[in-house]
């Protein structure tokens, strides 16, 4: 490039020799130049992967589900019973952003606490890469 050409802002992935690709001088340039270039742009994308990662998502654990009036809703009140479509010992279900991603078994934590030992990946949630 020349003294008066602009040169393309290096922060946006663009090349940065001072000579373009396909000159005499610049030819063989031209492969690492382009290597550089993918590489600068692959550590921009692990960073913005990075930046997704912290990204948080709403997590449930559906034990099981029903359907009823909402005048038998309304009656509810503390000690009312809510029968499950599930029994015991049936798996749960694990939803990330109302989608089901897995299934798996209710264990029992340290202090009282219970957690999901997952079982099954749902196929439909795993994308082909």
């Amino acid at each position: 490039m020349t003294e008066d050409t602009p040169r393309p802002d290096p922060a946006e992935g663009e090349l940065t020799l001072d000579e373009a690709p396909g000159t005499q001088d610049g030819a063989a340039d031209a492969a690492p130049q382009a290597a550089r270039t993918t590489g600068s742009a692959q550590g921009e994308n692990g960073h913005n992967i990075d930046a997704m990662l912290n990204v948080g998502l709403n997590v449930q654990v559906v034990l099981g589900r029903t359907r009823m009036p909402i005048a038998q809703l309304l009656k509810l009140s503390r000690g009312a019973i809510i029968e499950l479509d599930k029994n015991i010992g049936q798996p749960v279900e694990v939803v990330i952003n109302d989608r089901l991603v897995a299934r798996g078994d209710l264990i029992k934590l340290a202090d009282e606490r219970i957690g999901v030992s997952l079982t099954e990946i749902v196929k439909d949630y795993v994308s082909d890469l």
